[in-house]
């Protein structure tokens, strides 16, 4: 039986905690802004089919990067240090403690050991293979996978059947990326 190490907001909140790691406040201000930005733009946005999607992970970094800026200016720290920092510690605790009980159900579950699975957020975008209006809004989804080609596989699994949201207008996959962790990144 499959547990996930790390669940989307997870990811969401540790990748901030690591960005904002060494920052000073006037840092940490700036990307507050910059991701009550992206929080405005992604409700502007047709809505996602689930609730894994560009406004929840637009909203749970928001949040992270607004609590830490304000953990700063009430402790007075020159530059963040997340040792410092109780919440994300207890975040760090908390996500340990998930992990060990999924997997000591999983295992009792199954009778066999738990697959621990490292996925990562993916943003799937497709469109209609012949646009009939100008402006026509891309179908966005935002799955977990393991790689890119087993989140493009899914989305195709999943919204790719007969009556799915691929099928109508015969879609295309125009676009797939990774958006949590950060390209790059990784805990």
């Amino acid at each position: 039986m499959a547990v996930y190490e790390y669940l989307p907001f997870e990811i969401a909140r540790l990748g901030v905690v690591r960005k904002a790691t060494g920052l000073k406040l006037d840092q940490v201000r700036g990307r507050v802004q910059f991701a009550e930005e992206r929080e405005a733009r992604a409700r502007t946005e047709p809505a996602e089919p689930l609730n894994l999607c560009e406004l929840a992970i637009a909203q749970w970094e928001s949040l992270a990067w607004q609590r830490i800026a304000g953990f700063m200016a009430e402790q007075q720290m020159a530059t963040y240090n997340p040792e410092q920092d109780c919440r994300a510690v207890r975040w760090h605790q908390q996500r340990s403690q998930r992990l060990a009980t999924e997997v000591t159900d999983a295992e009792k579950r199954s009778g066999a050991p738990a697959e621990i699975l490292r996925h990562r957020v993916y943003r799937i975008t497709a469109q209609p293979a012949t646009s009939r209006t100008v402006g026509e809004s891309p179908f966005v989804v935002h799955l977990m996978g393991s790689c890119l080609s087993d989140a493009v596989n899914l989305a195709w699994s999943v919204y790719g059947r007969p009556g799915g949201l691929y099928q109508k207008g015969g879609c295309r996959i125009t676009q797939a990326e990774q958006v949590l962790p950060g390209v790059g990144e990784w805990f």
